[in-house]
């Protein structure tokens, strides 16, 4: 089966959030005392690293009426990103994440939602995914119970039906979901059913599909009818798959690694921007690969940097 992509920009949904990063490497929230204020949340990550490459995108958020929320807005105008469809909120404050390193270099999180949480379909232009070619979900709070897992839902559904290709991320983070995670995989199925793109994490891979092993877990997916799945298995690399083609382990590159935040929304956003970029031409099996490549060093060189958007590179850091 192939895929052709068709049309302008990528269209991003779901968080826009301000992480307060915790800078004593090691401690984590517990132990740890000193925090930047970083602009942030998953989709908005995506949204920037495609500017940042030089594509298209569209950011569709809500924040707080409150100097939390300006900074974001601000923040994404400095990246020259289009805020038409950042919403501001006058009744709930903006979202905030607090972000620890722990002794592996993984993070621990801590969500305060606001208004983030509260995006509604209704607030949006009803014509505004018109010019996109793909529609990316993956905001680790859109499945959380509110008016934005409606309006994920909605979209989706809106995007599939007028042919856009439609990118999930899942996103889980244990500490939204309180051990519930039967009901976070359940959550996960409509969207599942419906991508044409899906990355996941080593463990999300295992959780939602049941498989530890790698090859059977992706094949669990495309037969679900996604197209194609990266697995993202940190300074490993990426386990990319095909749904007509082999699965291989592609390599990442060495970095020293201060900060994973934001490293797999980076390479979202590096892989969607190589596929806008082969415009009408079809995404092969072969193609796909070499664009997880690309995409694998973008989410590296994110991690040599505290924050999120902050530690994005640009196209220029990648020697084009």
């Amino acid at each position: 089966m192939s895929v052709t992509i068709k049309g302008r920009r990528v269209i991003c949904l779901g968080e826009l959030l301000i992480d307060f990063v915790c800078t004593d490497i090691a401690q984590g929230l517990v132990k740890g005392e000193n925090f930047l204020k970083k602009a942030g949340g998953a989709p908005a990550n995506v949204a920037v690293t495609i500017t940042r490459l030089g594509g298209h995108v569209r950011l569709a958020a809500q924040v707080g009426d409150d100097p939390f929320g300006e900074f974001l807005i601000q923040t994404l105008q400095r990246e020259s990103l289009d805020t038409s469809l950042i919403i501001r909120d006058s009744h709930e404050p903006t979202t905030l994440a607090f972000v620890g390193i722990q002794h592996d270099g993984e993070r621990d999180f801590v969500f305060c939602r606001g208004a983030d949480g509260h995006l509604a379909q209704r607030s949006l232009p009803a014509d505004f995914l018109n010019d996109s070619a793909i529609v990316h979900l993956g905001a680790a709070t859109g499945l959380l119970d509110g008016e934005l897992h409606h309006t994920y839902a909605a979209v989706a559904r809106q995007a599939k039906e007028e042919g856009k290709m439609l990118s999930f991320d899942p996103n889980f983070r244990s500490g939204l979901w309180g051990g519930n995670e039967p009901e976070f995989v359940h959550r996960c199925e409509p969207f599942l059913e419906i991508a044409d793109v899906i990355k996941m994490s080593e463990e999300e891979l295992a959780l939602i599909t049941g498989h530890a092993n790698l090859a059977r877990g992706c094949h669990c997916l495309h037969d679900r009818g996604a197209t194609f799945v990266a697995i993202t298995l940190g300074p490993r690399g990426t386990w990319a798959s095909h749904r007509d083609g082999e699965q291989m382990l592609v390599p990442s590159i060495e970095v020293n690694a201060v900060d994973s935040t934001g490293a797999g929304d980076a390479f979202v956003g590096a892989l969607l921007f190589r596929f806008m970029r082969r415009s009408a031409r079809v995404i092969t099996s072969r193609d796909f690969v070499t664009d997880v490549a690309w995409a694998n060093k973008v989410g590296a060189l994110t991690c040599t940097r505290f924050g999120a958007i902050d530690a994005l590179p640009f196209l220029a850091d990648l020697g084009e």
